[in-house]
């Protein structure tokens, strides 16, 4: 079934309820949004496109995103959605490897844009969806293109933070399994309900919204485009029933917002959790803020928003402290298992590699066989990332295995470390990281980013550390800085931290602690 059925029955039983709305001002409703779909389907195959071209999205938020992936799927192209603050060079990169022929653009990055089409060169033709020319492109409606379950739908490129991106294959099969699941797991939707967009359309929050499109559910931009605490407590009092999705630096931002205050609470449906590890102090934030509507989950790219979450009622029940900081129990229609170095499955209460497998999880990365065969062995795709399960499922993240510190032959978890930093007050952020060390092998090694106007003290923050975990756990130097260094989807580049180590090229601040 091609993915653009959602949209067609939707549009066929709620044809009159609001499908797109910027701030407060309701743009499309459902009977509306088919049409212009099913028009702009037609320009794509007008402009000479053929099943299975590629088509990217290089775009800021905007109300014509949702219209845009439809019309795709609805033509049987492929979408490639590529984050907006990407540099040029590295959209070059994406438009080559997966060939695509048309470019969907924002004005402000259109000249930018422009630029790395031509350094793909293999880019037909780039469209400013704030021009004229993208209304150009709607002509006499189309029908739908036959699409089968395992054709491509949308190629996920990872955020690269060890080298090139990879562009994992989703196919139209694996995102309506991750839509229908969200319907099992988290809510079953209405058409009463709203999604507020505020992260990026080309990441977990476009990838929701697939589900609220199959409800026939209202979709919600802010007039900034974006995530700000202010304007999303008006929207949340003008929209009852509402959803959104923040990864945990936007959740503290919110929480820590004065604006919180004035929130109409009881309007919030859920607060979606993921994209980044979480900490036990984000979650007693967003619980005290919110109660029972807070939702916390773990996939990837790889296998969209369906590994592992925490259902709201298992917070409402009153959870452990120790499950506070769990991302859950397995979700529906998928297999998570623990495994060692050699893919060997763990007794619960050991480390290892998180393994899934399910028909949500991709095809394959795009135009890498080498990548594919280390990810997905025997049906099982292995996620790089390590964690922990008990013996009632439920997952603990504990890091990626690139980020393990092995000093003195034993593990060293670094969340479990940044846990501890950031129970002090004065510390807003952590990141820990190994340094290469001639006696143990490494060495561990803390970035603090203080609290407006504290100071994190060196040897208070060696003190707790010692107070909570092992000796041989603590850090043997502390690094105060104003900000740790993120990739485009906010993730902290630890891999920048370790090169920094290396040159030495940060300030010497009272900070550091040998």
């Amino acid at each position: 079934m091609n993915l653009a059925a959602l949209l067609h029955n939707a549009a066929a039983a709620f044809g009159h309820r609001p499908a797109l709305s910027l701030g407060e001002r309701v743009l499309l409703d459902y009977r509306g949004l088919q049409a212009r779909v099913a028009r702009l389907a037609a320009g794509l195959r007008g402009a000479g496109l053929k099943p299975g071209d590629r088509v990217a999205l290089v775009m800021s938020n905007r109300p014509c995103y949702l219209e845009l992936l439809f019309a795709i799927w609805h033509a049987g192209l492929v979408a490639v959605p590529v984050n907006a603050r990407l540099h040029p060079r590295e959209v070059a990169f994406i438009l080559q490897d997966c060939g695509v022929s048309l470019l969907f653009v924002t004005g402000e990055l259109a000249e930018a844009m422009a630029q790395a089409a031509v350094q793909a060169g293999c880019v037909r033709r780039v469209v400013d969806v704030d021009h004229a020319d993208y209304e150009h492109l709607l002509l006499e409606p189309a029908p739908t293109a036959t699409a089968r379950g395992d054709d491509l739908a949308w190629i996920f490129y990872t955020s690269g933070t060890t080298g090139r991106p990879k562009g994992a294959m989703l196919t139209h099969r694996n995102l309506q399994l991750m839509a229908w699941s969200y319907l099992c797991d988290v809510d079953f939707l209405t058409e009463q309900d709203s999604l507020l967009h505020l992260g990026p359309q080309s990441h977990a929050a476009g990838l929701f919204g697939l589900s609220f499109v199959a409800k026939g559910a209202h979709h919600v931009m802010p007039e900034s485009g974006g995530f700000e605490p202010g304007e999303l407590v008006s929207l949340i009092g003008r929209y009852p029933s509402a959803t959104f999705f923040l990864a945990p630096t936007m959740l503290r931002r919110l929480v820590a917002d004065r604006a919180i205050a004035q929130c109409r609470v009881e309007n919030v449906r859920t607060l979606l959790c993921g994209a980044a590890p979480i900490y036990a102090s984000d979650v007693r934030g967003a619980l005290a803020v919110f109660g029972p509507r807070f939702w916390n989950g773990y996939g990837q790219g790889e296998c969209p928003c369906t590994i592992t979450a925490m259902p709201k009622h298992l917070y409402a029940e009153g959870l452990s402290e120790e499950r506070l900081t769990s991302v859950g129990i397995v979700r529906t229609g998928v297999e998570v298992c623990i495994t060692d170095d050699r893919g060997k499955p763990l007794p619960p209460g050991e480390v290892g590699e998180i393994t899934v497998r399910g028909d949500v999880v991709m095809r394959g990365y795009w135009n890498n066989p080498e990548a594919t065969a280390r990810a997905l062995r025997d049906g099982w795709l292995f996620t790089g990332d390590l964690g922990v399960m008990d013996a009632e499922g439920y997952l603990w993240l504990k890091d990626r295995s690139k980020d393990l510190i092995i000093s003195g032959g034993a593990n060293i978890y670094p969340r479990e470390v940044e846990e501890v930093l950031l129970s002090d007050p004065a510390v807003a952020e952590a990141a820990v990281v190994g340094r290469p060390d001639p006696q143990w092998g490494e060495s561990v090694v803390a970035f603090v980013v203080p609290r407006a106007g504290a100071i994190a003290d060196p040897a208070r923050l060696d003190r707790l550390c010692l107070d909570n975990i092992a000796r041989f756990k603590r850090p043997r130097q502390y690094v105060v800085v104003p900000e740790l260094p993120r990739n485009n989807t906010g993730k902290v580049l630890k891999t920048e931290l370790r090169a920094r180590l290396a040159r030495q090229d940060f300030p010497i601040s009272p900070g550091e602690h040998p």
